[in-house]
């Protein structure tokens, strides 16, 4: 899990991507820095009061612990941000389809 700001600041000087539901940062982490994945999750306050944002940070939550175990890489660094309405309101099998894509999209896969 992500939790310094410099661990942010680092994954938005990064790659990124935009799909329907959030934006999806990666970066790819220097050999000794840390082991395995790690992903991080914000919304501005764009997205709505406290209760909005916390709603949306759980839902890219979810969608991270189901589709990053079988798609993510290791050695990469993931920040999920939440987008406003969309993220709330999207159905959840098509909030992990968007982060599968997302994915696609970063690592340079074809499909």
């Amino acid at each position: 899990m992500l939790r310094n700001r410099s661990d942010f600041l680092a994954a938005a000087r990064a790659r990124r991507c935009g799909v329907g539901s959030m934006n999806v940062q990666a970066r790819r982490r220097a050999e000794a820095e840390a082991e395995g994945i790690r992903v991080g999750f914000t919304c501005s306050k764009k997205v709505g009061n406290a209760v909005a944002r916390n709603r949306a940070k759980r839902r890219l939550r979810e969608a991270a612990r189901a589709v990053l175990p079988e798609m993510g890489r290791d050695g990469w660094d993931y920040v999920l941000i939440g987008r406003p309405d969309a993220t709330a309101a999207r159905e959840f099998g098509a909030l992990k389809d968007d982060l599968r894509k997302a994915l696609r999209k970063l690592h340079g896969d074809a499909g």
